[in-house]
This record gives C-alpha cells, sequence and structure tokens, in this order.
C-alpha cells in the first residue's frame, strides 16, 4: 500500500501568527515534498486553487520545483481542475513534469469543489459537467501515441495533431478525483482509470458502496482492477493531546472560512471530536491511533493508496515536518 501527503498550499492565519506570503508557502511545500521522501513515503501531492488562500494555482511547476530536489517519490496533482484548463496543455505541463522527474509525474483530474477558475478562465458554470467530460475524453486521447483528429464545444478542433513532448515508456498516468457523486465512480470505472476519493467529512465506512460501484463499473467496461485511494485530512504527533493542541485551531479556523461561504455553521469542537473518532474522518492521534484508523479504511474499502492532508489550516512549518517524519518512519510501516 502506498503512503503520502497531500496539500493545497493554505495561507491561513493562526491565532497570532499571520498568514506566510504565497512565496513563502510555496518553498515551504517544497521542503515537505523532500521531507515526505527522506522519511520514506511514497507520493507527494499539490491541488490547483486560484483563491488568495491558496498559493499553489500551477500544481505542476511547484512539482517541477519538488522533482529537482527529490529522486524516487511520485509527483501528482491533487488535483488538476480540467473543467476550466486545456487539456492539450495539461498533458504538456504534466509530461514535461514526468521527463524532469524521470518518470514520475502523475495527474489527477477532477471537475474542482471551488469555481473561482471557471469565471477567471472564461467559462460557464452551467457548463460544469459537460466541460470536465470533454476534457477528460480529449485529455485521454492526447496521450495516446499517435496523431488526434478531434472535435469539441469548448476549444479550437485538432486536425491530424501530436502533442509534445512525449512521455517515456509509458502512458502519463492519469487517476480520476471525486466528492463523492456516483456519476464520476462510474465514469472512472467505465474509463478503466485509477479513482481518487476525496474523504473531508462524516464516515469513510459510507463510501464502500461508491467503491463497489467502481468495480461494478470497472467491470462492464471490460477493465483490470486499477488503483483506488483515499485524500483525508490529519496529523501525527507524538501524543493524542499534542495531536489536538496543534491540529484544532487551524483546522477549525480554515473549516469555519470555508464554510461561511457554502453556508455551514463555524466548526465547534464537539463536531472536531466526531470526526476524530474511531469512525470519523479526520485521522488525527498517536501513530498507533493513525494507524489503527488507516487499516480500518483500507480494509473496508480495499485501498492501494492513502495521501494524508495536514495542512487544513496553515500550521509551522516545523510541526508539518515533525507529522510527515511520524507518517514515515512510525505509521506507514505498521499500515504496509
Amino acid at each position: 500500500m502506498e503512503l503520502g501527503l497531500t496539500t493545497f498550499a493554505e495561507l491561513y492565519p493562526t491565532g497570532d501568527r499571520p498568514a506566510p506570503t504565497a512565496a513563502e508557502r510555496l518553498r515551504q511545500v517544497v521542503d515537505e515534498a523532500v521531507a515526505t521522501e527522506a522519511a520514506g513515503l511514497d507520493v507527494y501531492g499539490v491541488g490547483e486553487h486560484h483563491r488568495r488562500d491558496f498559493a499553489a494555482s500551477s500544481p505542476a511547476v511547484v512539482l517541477a520545483a519538488a522533482a529537482a530536489r527529490t529522486e524516487r517519490i511520485q509527483l501528482t496533482s491533487a488535483v488538476t481542475v480540467l473543467s476550466s484548463d486545456d487539456p492539450v496543455r495539461v498533458y504538456q505541463d504534466f509530461a514535461t513534469l514526468d521527463g524532469l522527474s524521470n518518470g514520475r509525474a502523475e495527474l489527477m483530474a477532477g471537475r474542482g469543489s471551488f469555481t473561482e477558475s471557471f469565471p477567471l478562465f472564461g467559462y460557464d458554470l452551467s457548463d460544469y459537467d459537460a466541460l470536465f467530460e470533454e476534457k477528460l475524453a480529449l485529455l485521454l486521447r492526447v496521450r495516446e501515441e499517435g496523431p488526434v483528429t478531434w472535435t469539441g464545444r469548448f476549444r479550437a478542433p485538432l486536425h491530424d495533431a501530436t502533442v509534445y513532448p512525449r512521455t517515456d515508456d509509458r502512458p502519463l498516468p492519469v487517476w480520476i478525483a471525486v466528492g463523492g457523486s456516483p456519476e464520476s465512480v462510474i465514469r472512472a470505472g467505465l474509463l478503466g482509470l485509477p479513482l481518487a476519493l476525496a474523504i473531508i467529512g462524516g464516515q469513510p465506512a459510507r463510501f464502500k458502496p461508491l467503491v463497489e460501484l467502481y468495480h461494478r463499473a470497472l467491470a462492464e467496461g471490460g477493465h483490470e482492477k486499477q488503483p483506488v485511494a483515499v485524500h483525508a485530512h490529519g496529523y501525527v504527533a507524538d501524543t493524542d493531546a499534542r495531536a489536538v493542541a496543534d491540529f484544532y485551531e487551524p483546522y477549525a479556523g480554515a473549516m469555519s472560512v470555508i464554510g461561511r461561504e457554502r453556508g455551514w455553521g463555524p466548526m465547534t469542537r464537539e463536531q472536531f471530536d466526531a470526526l476524530r473518532s474511531q469512525s470519523g474522518s479526520l485521522f488525527v492521534g498517536t501513530p498507533d491511533y493513525v494507524v489503527g484508523k488507516i487499516a480500518e479504511v483500507r480494509d473496508t474499502l480495499g485501498l492501494d493508496r492513502f495521501m494524508l492532508h495536514t495542512s487544513v489550516g496553515t500550521l509551522p512549518p516545523e510541526q508539518v515536518l515533525h507529522s510527515i517524519e511520524l507518517l514515515g518512519t512510525k505509521v506507514a510501516p505498521q499500515v504496509r
């Protein structure tokens, strides 16, 4: 089983500590990727956003900086908002990353849970689903060998076009990242693409029917078994008390900011404790406690990869790096 980290390069203040600048945070992200590899973990992911509270609008660029300082770890977007991007350019960016990293690039394509990129790049939210479906189809065509002739609604047609650079030895790995939509799960299965589930609330066990639906769609599409991954919020510390003390205030602050935008109430300590319970979606605690939770979700959902998202709120770099060290040296060996 693969284990790793994801980040959105968050830019939140916490208490009397101001938010870092975008430049500071991006440099911290590269340091986190280096630490993730040093801890013996398998994958590091950077998510795309176009907001003042997230610094990483271009994951491929950030991951290229990480590629220059690492040798082994897989480098993935988490996610690329394909609906508001050009699939040709996305392929070029990640094929370039793949070459720079000696074959370690991956792409997680999603529709995006935030919508700022749609007006920014001139797209209409009423086309939300159609945009993703068309652009995913083009991305998969472009990564195939040979010229592409294609016509769609949302970009200029291609006539006998081959997109360069090409990746060495394998097609660019493309995952489908979903937040719980059955239609998205079915799409991933019918296309024979790996599935990444974002579990950021409730109980992970409730995603089991979606995983079963995915496996049925794989079979219906005539595809072999594909990897299933989970992305979840969490933090590892030496004691439970330390984990809660470090993580609760930044996490609650960030989730409350997002909640106000979406009509949710502010995050309470009672909600946090429920999410941190054995059946909840927060993986916060000692290495032994996090091992047990990851193992239970792995067995329930049949996972091949688990990715922990630690900087939901902006934590001090030393705390994040220590959590990464514990995840790699204490949690990962037991889970494996």
